[in-house]
């Protein structure tokens, strides 16, 4: 061993023993996300160069939780955050900003061209129609706003994964050719995923209408020709004229399934299948192994569909 290479690995032993990380934790970038499905995308990206905290844990309501105490000591240490546009983000990232000045702020859904939320039962016009394009400057479509659910297309996601590049490039410029590579693979896996996904929906004909709960699917709908009609929208569980709306809606549809998330109650979703003689299926958009939740969802769809 060589005197430098000696002196080097003294220097190291002396850090471990202060209880100082290694180099290689040293220079992981530490970044903040809002949901789990979030996490996915920024390890494809970072690889081992990213570590990730996730602020709303699986199993929570994004649009309810509050931010636990080691949370916000992580928050403290961490680069960057990758927003994508949740309610929990408005009520919190101007928080952490204040937090942490030095926090870098990345909107992954900036460059998604997202939709309003559907409509909901209650409504007088169709409620299982897509909500339209939100208008020039983002304004948000009547008081429901803007479908935040962009996670949940394969392509949308390819749109945040640059973000996420081009944010991490900016807090760790000197891995640059890493993210790019990263980005690169991501895209390709996501572009594969994609037909995948337009196979399995092939030759469906006129059955392309789902009952569901909470309108988390809007964009996965687009996407493969589908359509989804909403229990509950906002929070709010149906009245009963909602209720007595759906009903027809699924009888007319011949719907016999009705898709749930595990961060809302199912009581009404519960009913509407009793009436209906169908069941309830789980299904969670915030899974937080991404691809493999993604190809589960498909799976049941397409059981309901065909």
């Amino acid at each position: 061993m060589s005197r430098g290479q000696g002196l080097c690995l003294g220097l190291l032993l002396l850090a471990l023993a202060a209880g100082l990380p290694p180099a290689t934790a040293q220079a992981q970038v530490r970044a903040l996300v809002s949901l789990p499905p979030q996490r996915y995308f920024v390890e494809k990206v970072g690889g081992e160069l990213a570590s990730v905290t996730v602020m709303v844990p699986a199993g929570a309501d994004a649009h309810t939780y509050e931010p636990r105490p080691s949370q916000m000591k992580a928050l403290a240490q961490a680069r960057v955050y990758f927003a994508v546009g949740v309610e929990f983000e408005k009520a919190w990232l101007d928080k952490f900003q204040a937090a942490n000045r030095e926090l870098l702020i990345v909107h992954t859904e900036a460059q998604v061209p997202r939709v309003a939320l559907e409509n909901h039962g209650d409504q007088d016009h169709d409620q299982g129609r897509e909500g339209k394009a939100a208008p020039a400057g983002g304004e948000e479509h009547d008081h429901q706003g803007l479908d935040p659910h962009i996670w949940l297309s394969p392509l949308l996601v390819a749109t945040q994964a640059a973000a996420v590049r081009d944010g991490l490039v900016q807090v760790d410029p000197a891995h640059r050719a890493v993210y790019d590579r990263n980005l690169a693979n991501f895209t390709e896996e996501l572009k594969r995923l994609d037909g995948e996904l337009r196979e399995a929906f092939r030759g469906l004909g006129e059955a392309r209408r789902i009952l569901v709960f909470h309108p988390a699917w809007g964009y996965l709908c687009r996407a493969y020709g589908l359509e989804q009609v909403a229990i509950e929208a906002e929070g709010r569980e149906p009245t009963a004229r909602g209720l007595k709306h759906l009903l027809e809606q699924a009888r007319e549809h011949r719907a016999r399934v009705i898709f749930v998330q595990p961060q809302f109650s199912a009581r009404s979703a519960e009913a509407v299948a009793r009436a209906i003689n169908g069941r309830v299926v789980p299904l969670d958009p915030l899974a937080e192994d991404w691809a493999a939740n993604l190809k589960k969802v498909v799976r049941e769809l397409r059981e309901a569909l065909f």
